[in-house]
């Protein structure tokens, strides 16, 4: 036998709920956490409908639109959270579509893997599950492949169902001060060139955050302790982290004499967090999810403006800019929502500041497939920024700007990063900046 899958009996409730419905197929991710023993389950997300469905396709498997609705899934997922596989739903026999499932998990990991910037870790786990389940006898045929091997072939595994997966699970934050700057090297560089600009310079900040000394509770735990040590078992513990980078590190770069045509800065302080599993959790481990969660969270918003910049520059729509030149922008900040498992278990979205908390409404819907409301939404982890007009007075500086409480809750500490946005003639060049 293989790997074993713990699963959370809400995700049973929902399977079965899919098999009741009426379709040649339904397909899916699983989500969860791996350990180097066995995986948790604790959820699964149907792949939302195509607007335009492939003609001829029939009963295959999509897999283009599966693995991008993996890619936006991974980036609503916190730390300790990732897509563990795929899942079918489908009348046909599981030998019938073992080929194809194996195809979808390759693709699947391959495009999520490819907005990971740190290395993975010799003793990280690699397989990927797939499920098969017949609609009408419900029968489950579960198998895993090792994405690290082209040539992997299927290995069965064990999926059990278990209530409260997840609810005595720890949780670690952190609140983070970011200060990037990347250096955009060619004032005529097109949409491809800046944005490998941006993520050579988002790398050198991931190697810094990977360098970082973690303290949880106050201490720098040794690597193999036993994070929940001492407390009782089963009961849910939350710890607080802190990740100091030291100034060598923040400024090498400023170091470095270089040509460039614009440059990119951003400041300010972000919310962290990752879960972790109740079997003997490691303060290793907790410090690796944590640290990942960071950079996934920093590489999506960036990612998220850059793509609505030039989505606007697409459109013709030009950016005004100041007598500097510059132009101001505010990166999306993080929303949570409780997952719908048993727990505290929470997913996350990035909202623009003009975006209605209806549209996160409708992220989760589509994504998650989580029914939610605004009042399920937990806005005060992070403070949206606001954007300080040029004619305010001189002394509202990046240096000496005192952060002003929040108007819409009395959460105090994490103000969310704003951007300032150099922009040359046609081309959409990024200064991002702290107001």
């Amino acid at each position: 036998m293989g790997r074993g899958y713990i699963v959370d009996d809400t995700v049973e409730v929902y399977l079965s709920k899919l098999c009741d419905q009426q379709s040649d197929h339904v397909t899916g991710l699983v989500i969860g956490q791996s350990s180097t023993q066995r995986d948790f389950v604790v959820m699964a997300c149907r792949t939302p409908s195509r607007d335009e469905p492939l003609v001829g396709t029939g009963k295959s498997l999509d897999k283009e639109w599966i693995s991008e609705h993996a890619r936006q899934v991974s980036r609503m997922l916190p730390g300790g959270l990732c897509v563990l596989g795929v899942f079918v739903i489908i009348d046909a026999d599981a030998k019938d579509t073992l080929a194809s499932l194996r195809q979808l998990a390759f693709a699947v990991q391959c495009l999520i893997c490819s907005e990971h910037l740190w290395n993975s870790e010799d003793d990280e786990v690699t397989d990927c599950v797939t499920l098969h389940i017949n609609p009408k006898s419900r029968k489950i045929s579960c198998r895993t492949f090792d994405i690290k091997d082209p040539k992997s072939l299927a290995k069965p595994a064990d999926w059990k169902y278990q209530s409260g997966v997840c609810s005595s699970w720890s949780m670690i934050t952190c609140c983070l001060n970011v200060d990037l700057y990347v250096a955009l090297l060619d004032n005529r560089a097109c949409s491809k060139s800046m944005e490998k600009c941006l993520k050579e310079g988002l790398k050198v900040w991931t190697h810094q955050i990977e360098n970082a000394v973690c303290l949880i509770d106050g201490i720098q735990l040794p690597d193999d302790a036993e994070l929940t040590a001492g407390q009782k078992r089963n009961v849910r513990q939350t710890h607080t982290a802190q990740l100091l980078v030291t100034p060598e590190q923040q400024h090498r770069l400023r170091d470095v004499v270089q040509q460039c045509g614009g440059g990119l800065s951003v400041r300010g302080s972000i919310h962290s967090r990752a879960y972790l599993h109740n079997n003997k959790p490691k303060a290793k481990l907790a410090e690796r999810l944590l640290k990942r969660d960071a950079v996934s969270s920093m590489v999506t918003r960036v990612q998220m403006l850059l793509d609505e910049l030039l989505a606007a520059e697409h459109e013709g729509k030009g950016v005004s800019r100041n007598k500097q030149g510059t132009e101001r922008f505010c990166l999306p900040h993080r929303v949570f929502c409780p997952a719908k498992v048993t727990g505290t278990l929470c997913v996350c979205d990035h909202q623009f500041n003009d975006e209605d908390p209806s549209e996160v409404i409708d992220r989760l819907k589509e994504m998650l497939d989580i029914d939610t409301s605004d009042q399920d939404l937990d806005t005060k982890q992070e403070i949206a920024a606001e954007i300080i007009e040029s004619g305010q007075p001189a002394e509202a500086t990046a240096e000496n700007v005192e952060v002003q409480k929040p108007k819409r809750n009395n959460y105090i500490g994490v103000a969310m990063a704003t951007v300032v946005a150099l922009l040359a003639a046609a081309v959409a060049m990024l200064n991002l900046n702290d107001v």
